[in-house]
């Protein structure tokens, strides 16, 4: 991904060195990674976790800290981060005019280490990526990036941009209050149809991090052959079917909350190729189209 000469966001905080108390869980696009480890140790499903999907904590009193120095790596990343954020920022200012959507508000970046005090409570780096609506912010711990080649088997800076412009998604959807409508109806939902739901708001912010990869190729030429093939491959790692083979060695589908690794690919793809917000409606589709 060519990122030289690009600016750099000045909506991201180095919160790198401080860390928080308690646990708490996001809707990062891997947390279901996590989630999925804790509820095998305690003899749940996937399905008991889905009001952590929507922004309810877990746990706490639980202590984690980080006190390495970064390193070289870990500066080029924070850079990466910066850029793609300020990419988000140029995107979406620009598509909010021409939908008529009014101004575009940009997320804060909250680069941290270990474990962060949110406005959605206490996290720790072990849940992933995550936005939090109540403080309009993106949370990220660098070293999920250096671990997503292990962890998901997939790398690449253009990967990385995916999971940062998927997160941002989320806070497009909080913006057009989709999230909002979408967070109040699951309470009211049952399990399944709550899931069904996320599932909803997951497909589109990967639908919104492809529509940020077209336009924001179109304004600076970013990608390199090989980039769009990097994030394919991390949205085909992070789909609830292939996850819960991998920690269950079975599918459960009433409790899917992120989508088929197959509806992930689609709907990024889908938006690589259009570059146009108003072709991600996941709501209006039956479920089984998506």
């Amino acid at each position: 991904m060519r990122l030289d000469g690009r600016r750099n966001s000045s909506n991201v905080s180095d919160r790198r060195g401080f860390s928080g108390k308690r646990v708490g869980i996001g809707g990062g696009i891997v947390g279901i990674i996590i989630l999925a480890a804790i509820t095998l140790f305690q003899g749940g499903s996937l399905g008991d976790v889905v009001g952590n999907v929507a922004g309810q904590m877990l746990g706490d009193n639980i202590s984690f800290s980080s006190a390495r120095e970064p390193d070289a790596e870990d500066q080029r990343l924070f850079d990466l981060a910066s850029k793609v954020l300020a990419g988000t920022e140029d995107v979406w200012t620009r598509e909010f005019q021409r939908q008529g959507w009014g101004d575009y508000e940009c997320p804060q970046m909250v680069i941290y280490s270990g474990s962060i005090n949110s406005g959605c409570g206490h996290a720790t780096s072990q849940v992933g990526p995550f936005y939090c609506s109540a403080d309009q912010t993106v949370y990220i711990d660098l070293d999920f990036f250096k671990d997503m080649q292990s962890s998901i088997g997939a790398s690449g800076d253009f990967a990385y941009a995916y999971v940062i412009a998927h997160e941002v998604g989320h806070h497009v959807q909080f913006l057009l209050g989709t999230l909002t409508d979408a967070h109040q109806a699951m309470q009211s939902m049952s399990e399944r149809n709550a899931n069904q739901m996320s599932v909803r708001l997951e497909l589109q912010a990967d639908f919104y991090a492809g529509v940020w990869a077209h336009n924001d190729n179109e304004m600076f030429g970013s990608l390199e052959p090989g980039d769009i093939e990097n994030a394919i491959e991390a949205a085909s790692k992070i789909g609830d079917d292939y996850l819960q083979r991998k920690a269950y060695g079975r599918e459960m589908p009433d409790s899917f909350n992120h989508g088929r690794s197959e509806q992930r690919v689609r709907w990024l793809t889908k938006g690589i190729e259009t570059g146009n917000p108003l072709e991600g409606d996941t709501f209006e589709l039956s479920y089984s189209a998506l």
